[in-house]
């Protein structure tokens, strides 16, 4: 699932990886979805998977745009829409979730891009970022073969 708005700049490089991805991929087991919500709202959109890859936007103080992180729920780091300031985090969202039932998928992998520009309106990239979008594509490409042969 690629988190993130296509028309805030840098912010829609996750929902355009996931289409980009969905168009080499034709597996009927893996289900390509996009979606701009974070916090509780995502208990929704997971529930019921064995597996879950959410794709999301990061901003770190030392990253390089492009940079590809991978986290699970033990070492996850804040990104921008699964730690939405007006909902609780994503890790409370879990924990919530898990303590009222909800059926949480067993794996849950992180995929956090570093990027520059996410309050901006357009329909482009910042510089680096579109210049690395195959490289990145290419990192979770690989992480998915590795993923399935597992």
């Amino acid at each position: 699932m690629g988190l993130g708005s296509e028309i805030l700049m840098d912010d829609g490089i996750c929902p355009k990886l996931v289409k980009f991805l969905q168009k080499k991929y034709h597996d009927k087991q893996i289900k390509f979805e996009t979606s701009s919500v974070g916090g509780l709202d995502i208990l929704e959109l997971i529930q019921g998977y064995q597996t879950v890859i959410l794709i999301d936007s990061i901003k770190t103080r030392n990253g390089k745009p492009g940079d590809v992180y991978f986290f699970t729920l033990s070492d996850f780091k804040e990104t921008l829409h699964l730690s939405n300031i007006h909902d609780v985090s994503f890790l409370t969202a879990i924990k919530m979730g898990i303590e009222i039932g909800i059926n949480i998928p067993e794996n849950i992998t992180i995929i956090a891009i570093e990027i520059v520009e996410d309050t901006v309106f357009g329909n482009s990239f910042t510089g680096e970022l579109n210049e690395k979008f195959q490289e990145i594509a290419q990192s979770i490409e690989n992480f998915i073969i590795q993923f399935q042969k597992n």
